[in-house]
């Protein structure tokens, strides 16, 4: 089954959509996937970064980086977390204008006899000023929602548990600099094809950083990396840069063998230098683990071997950091 909207619209500026799927899967384990809101970038395409801020009970509030549109919005939400009814009901703490609400909720039912099994996706918006803002956020969240729940519906049907199938890992570097030099060496990207031997090409557009997206420089980047078996693959990230404190980045297009890949770079200073983590999530695509890994490779053999390519390729940049500003290189 395809996905339905249902959009309920009103010559009240409050409108709300519903989109609807069935689900060959358990509600339980659909509900779960979305609880579990730091795995979110791996999920959902929109998503580029999500936190838990805080939690009591079944009370959660988290904060979201996602595209909308041509660009990246953040926002905070307050979510109900309704584990015995399998729902979740959620409202943006401070919509942005034109918006004044932003609410809605995730519902989900087991199969029953004659009856298959359903995920619900519901908002309910509310706009002011600019007549045309409530349909153009109708567009967007039609757009994002009908990625989401198809993404949702997609992970809560696999054979894999998604333990099987996501690994996170980190690795770290002592550089003896400021932390601002070191920052500045990851977020100038633009000049790692001269400085990063596994970076062959590099196009980099920044947008400054705004109330909008909580602050963070927003950077959209296309690299072509080549492999150690002389191959070459391109893959395309937004990364959203917090200076001197963190670089977090989502792969938008993937390299093959991976569903998703997003990480982050985390700046510590301390008396003997900048103390950098590399940390890295990736979910791999079961469908190609062979083709891309080699015949016979297991799921966990192949998890083993993209820690250690996707690992030494960040463990490489972090010792040319560390050779480029111990040399007092400077730009």
């Amino acid at each position: 089954m395809d996905t339905e909207t249902h959009e309920r619209t009103a010559d009240s500026p409050t409108r709300s959509a519903e989109h609807v799927t069935e689900l060959a899967a358990s509600a339980r384990r659909a509900y779960a996937l979305i609880e579990d809101v730091g795995r979110w970038p791996l999920l959902f395409a929109p998503c580029i970064w999500s936190q838990e801020l805080e939690r009591t009970g079944d009370i959660q509030r988290i904060r979201l980086w996602a595209v909308v549109g041509n660009g990246v919005r953040s926002w905070t939400s307050r979510r109900v977390l309704d584990p015995a009814g399998n729902r979740i009901d959620f409202a943006q703490e401070t919509p942005a204008a034109p918006l004044t609400e932003m609410s809605g909720h995730w519902r989900f039912q087991d199969a029953s006899p004659g009856s298959p099994g359903r995920l619900e996706l519901g908002h309910r918006w509310t706009t002011e000023g600019d007549p045309g803002a409530a349909d153009r956020i109708a567009a967007a969240l039609d757009s994002n929602s009908t990625v989401e729940i198809g993404a949702l519906r997609s992970w809560a049907e696999r054979p894999e548990e998604p333990d099987e199938l996501i690994l996170t890992f980190s690795d770290d570097e002592l550089i003896a600099a400021p932390a601002a030099e070191v920052y500045d060496f990851l977020y100038r990207a633009d000049l790692w094809p001269e400085r990063l031997p596994h970076v062959a090409g590099l196009d980099l557009e920044t947008v400054p950083a705004e109330a909008a997206t909580a602050g963070a420089e927003v950077q959209t980047m296309d690299m072509e990396t080549s492999a150690a078996d002389g191959s070459k693959h391109t893959t395309q990230s937004v990364r959203l840069c917090f200076e001197g404190e963190r670089i977090v980045y989502k792969q938008t297009t993937p390299p093959r063998g991976l569903l998703a890949h997003s990480g982050e770079w985390l700046f510590s200073s301390g008396p003997e230098g900048t103390l950098v983590t590399a940390r890295h999530t990736v979910a791999l695509d079961p469908a190609a683990v062979e083709s891309v890994f080699g015949p016979g490779t297991t799921i966990a053999e192949a998890l083993v071997k993209a820690r250690d390519i996707i690992g030494a390729n960040s463990r490489g940049t972090l010792r040319t950091a560390r050779s480029h500003l111990g040399q007092g290189a400077a730009e």
